[in-house]
């Protein structure tokens, strides 16, 4: 298979599906806040938690649930700053998973990727938060 990429070409290609994946795991992962609560471990992400509480209306009291999950909208993210750091952690993610899969597409495809497209994929890349 012919490369429109150069060996340093290919090294960026790697790495940028790396980064972009490690980056989507950490994204959909909730452990990026630990604590405890009610005498349990917690831990919550952008948009998953773990081990929450819940208020009980039979037995009027909270109980904790153990066990990880989504929150059940969008609306009910605990805060608006929470709220945008969702989206557009999303959004970096997408934009590097694109930019690692056009990268990579580069490394099989003859003249795919020119030095302005690598450029602007930098760029991309960039504003991604790589």
């Amino acid at each position: 298979m012919a490369s429109s990429l150069t060996c340093t070409g290919v090294i960026w290609a790697l790495l940028s599906f790396l980064c972009a994946g490690a980056s989507c795991v950490g994204f959909f992962m909730p452990y990026w806040l630990l604590g405890s609560q009610l005498d349990k471990p917690v831990s919550f992400g952008t948009f998953r938690r773990c081990s929450y509480p819940v208020r009980d209306e039979n037995l009027q009291t909270t109980i904790m649930v153990e066990q990880c999950g989504r929150y059940a909208s969008f609306q009910a993210i605990p805060s608006p700053e929470w709220r945008i750091c969702t989206v557009v952690t999303g959004l970096g993610c997408g934009l590097l998973l694109l930019v690692a899969l056009t990268a990579i597409m580069g490394c099989c495809v003859s003249e795919l990727i020119s030095r302005t497209v690598g450029r602007v994929a930098g760029g991309i890349q960039f504003l991604g938060g790589e």
